[in-house]
């Protein structure tokens, strides 16, 4: 792998990607392609009732109860700073694992439309430009090049924060918004 054109620090970033080659998740927002590992995804669902949590940040959609679980859902749109548009046949949630203090955790995100798993090699990622120090791009795993287009492919640890998702999910179990099964907390150690 050639590391021509590369900075002091961008030659870190390119032996840091060198592992990052595999099958990603792609899907749309506002029309822009982006990826997921794979491996962080848990299953695809379409939209469904979310029960809104009161005192969230504006990117928290709420909560939804998936086979007994309460799993948080995030507004992909709204936490990447998009404007709001209505939902459409194709708007779905993608429940994936998280890393939290506690260990993994599910949390869905709401997405325009999921695109196709894409087998990208190492190669073909680039790390991510450098805007320099006022716009963090720690949330972006690397640039994927596929078919003459690029996909940004995200850190999905550092694009969703989970304490503040984790608080979201406490609020509505604690507020009888949701019902929560009593094996819930059995459950809970068991996301796989």
């Amino acid at each position: 792998m050639s590391e021509k054109g590369v900075g002091s620090g961008g030659a870190v970033a390119v032996e840091m990607l060198a592992d990052k080659g595999g099958k990603y998740l792609t899907f749309r927002l506002q029309g822009e392609e982006y990826g997921l590992e794979i491996l962080k995804v848990r299953e695809i669902i379409g939209l469904m009732d979310i029960t809104s949590v009161p005192q969230t940040p504006e990117y928290v959609a709420g909560v939804i109860n998936l086979r007994g679980k309460v799993i948080p859902v995030v507004d992909l749109r709204l936490k990447f700073g998009m404007p709001h548009e209505e939902f459409t046949e194709e708007t779905c949630v993608i429940v994936v694992d998280v890393a939290s203090q506690e260990g993994e955790m599910l949390v869905g995100i709401v997405v325009d439309a999921v695109s196709e798993v894409l087998d990208i090699a190492a190669a073909e990622i680039e790390p991510a430009p450098d805007f320099g120090r006022s716009v963090d791009t720690a949330f972006i795993l690397g640039m994927g090049k596929v078919k003459g287009s690029v996909k940004m492919l995200l850190d999905i640890d550092k694009v969703l924060s989970v304490d503040e998702i984790v608080q979201s999910r406490q609020a509505a179990v604690a507020g009888g918004d949701l019902v929560v099964p009593e094996d819930q907390s059995s459950q809970e150690g068991e996301s796989k």
